[in-house]
């Protein structure tokens, strides 16, 4: 079955021309995407129109099988989950009630507050902070955490929502390079549909069973990470020349102006 398709969807801002023209592609249930492209090719605009943010000027968003913009919010967020790169600071809240907001999406109703939940919520939450190596940290405030430990903890809060299909905007920003390897590994280990922005090219080859390129909000490349990320295609792409080593076990990139 398809988790999420666009057909034909074109969108920019209000009175303005379009940022993302003729887009169209399908990703199957459990594969992994990356979405590679220059600074301003739309990459961030495409996640928003994924995960119900903005919709379409033209064409159609849908997920397993449903236009999104005929879902409900709680009903997308039954089946999305979005890891974004902004991470508010100024919450109130401890790293185990944000990892606790990924419950709200299936609560039956609102009059028992915002944060009760049953033994069954209670287990998934503990077992997302375990996953992301928070229980140390989980009764501290959300503000006092680090750059990469808010990323951490809005990953816990994505798996707490248990979704069908996570979509994530550069979620190895902030992270060190033994936290990056594991956030990865994890994401390929779920078993979910995974779409990711990534600028990392060596990443994205390694983690990625697909690499979709932009250039100027179109599709450029779209296909394996060996058939989408080439030399000539990096070039097109990012505006330099590119050299890429395939002798080891993962390509090596390698760039020049």
């Amino acid at each position: 079955m398809t988790a999420v398709e666009l057909s034909g969807v074109c969108w920019g801002p209000k009175g303005q021309a379009d940022i993302l023209s003729d887009i169209s592609f399908a990703v199957p249930q459990g594969q992994i995407m990356a979405i590679c492209g220059a600074n301003g090719a739309g990459k961030s605009s495409l996640l928003r129109l994924i995960y119900r943010h903005q919709a379409p000027r033209k064409g159609t968003v849908r997920l397993m099988g449903k236009d999104i913009w005929l879902m409900g919010a709680p009903e997308a967020a039954r089946h999305l989950a979005a890891v974004l790169q902004e991470q508010p600071t100024d919450f109130a809240l401890t790293a185990r009630q944000i990892v606790a907001l990924g419950r709200l999406p299936h609560r039956k109703g609102w009059g028992a507050g915002l944060f009760a939940s049953g033994d069954e919520d209670a287990a998934i939450i503990a077992a997302a902070i375990q996953r992301m190596d928070l229980t140390g940290m989980a009764d501290r405030a959300f503000g006092t955490l680090s750059g990469g430990e808010r990323q951490r903890v809005m990953v816990a809060r994505a798996l707490a929502q248990q979704p069908r299909v996570i979509v994530l905007d550069e979620p190895t920003n902030h992270l060190d390079i033994r936290h990056q390897l594991e956030l990865l590994a994890l994401l390929k280990g779920l078993g979910l549909t995974v779409i990711a922005t990534l600028h990392d090219l060596t990443l994205a080859a390694e983690f990625a069973t697909r690499v979709l390129i932009l250039r100027e909000g179109r599709i450029l490349a779209d296909g394996t990470p060996g058939q989408a990320l080439t030399e000539a295609t990096l070039a097109d792409a990012f505006h330099v020349k590119a050299r890429i080593d395939r002798t080891g076990p993962t390509p090596r990139f390698s760039f020049h102006l």
